[in-house]
């Protein structure tokens, strides 16, 4: 998919269950705003130092361990803002010093762009897709073809049928980028997911 001029947009793969980490931000100013530390926090460090990227807060799109458990490790190098939906912080058990709690419509600025977090609850109480433009970071909310699991503590099914209701309100040239690599392609459209997504 092409991105933007505008904007840094990296999707790496990371760890033992195929997550994807994300740097979203400016192009012009090299802010960039991390979402989800799970793996490899070292080799994340690097990439972002050998770009010479300013880290202008670290996103959560939810609290489960494979998305968080490098945080700890990521804040001793990048003392940032953490940012997670209010609803997901009591199941957030990293302490951290600066944690600022989302709500649904929040805008998270870096450089000159504006974040948009649509809050999406079913897989966990409060997961959050973040949105710039046509590309939306779906954490484990959707997948390729599949979307995250209600069977967890935390989970409800009713919750994930209204935030994939909600989602499939997007236009359909928005990509989706996952939370994992569990899907035939690393990324989508919602127009096809309409089409193929056998949750939709």
């Amino acid at each position: 998919m092409s991105i933007s001029k505008e904007l840094i947009f990296e999707q790496i793969l990371a760890g033992p269950m195929g997550n994807f980490v994300y740097l979203i931000g400016d192009a012009q100013t090299k802010e960039v705003l991390v979402v989800d530390v799970g793996w490899e926090v070292d080799k994340l460090v690097k990439k972002i130092q050998e770009r010479d990227y300013k880290v202008a807060g670290l996103m959560l799109t939810h609290a489960h361990f494979d998305h968080t458990g490098g945080v700890k490790n990521f804040l001793r190098v990048f003392n940032v803002n953490v940012y997670i939906a209010e609803p997901e912080t009591d199941f957030f058990m990293i302490p951290v010093d600066h944690l600022v709690m989302l709500n649904d419509g929040d805008k998270i600025k870096v450089g000159s762009l504006e974040i948009d977090c649509i809050l999406t609850p079913g897989h966990s109480p409060g997961c959050m897709c973040f949105r710039y433009k046509n590309i939306l970071i779906t954490g484990d909310t959707l997948f390729v073809d599949a979307i995250g699991r209600t069977d967890l503590p935390g989970s409800d099914p009713k919750a994930m049928d209204e935030s994939l209701a909600k989602l499939l309100k997007l236009p359909d040239d928005t990509v989706i980028y996952p939370g994992h690599a569990y899907g035939h392609a690393d990324c989508d459209t919602i127009g096809n997911q309409r089409k193929t997504n056998p949750y939709f």
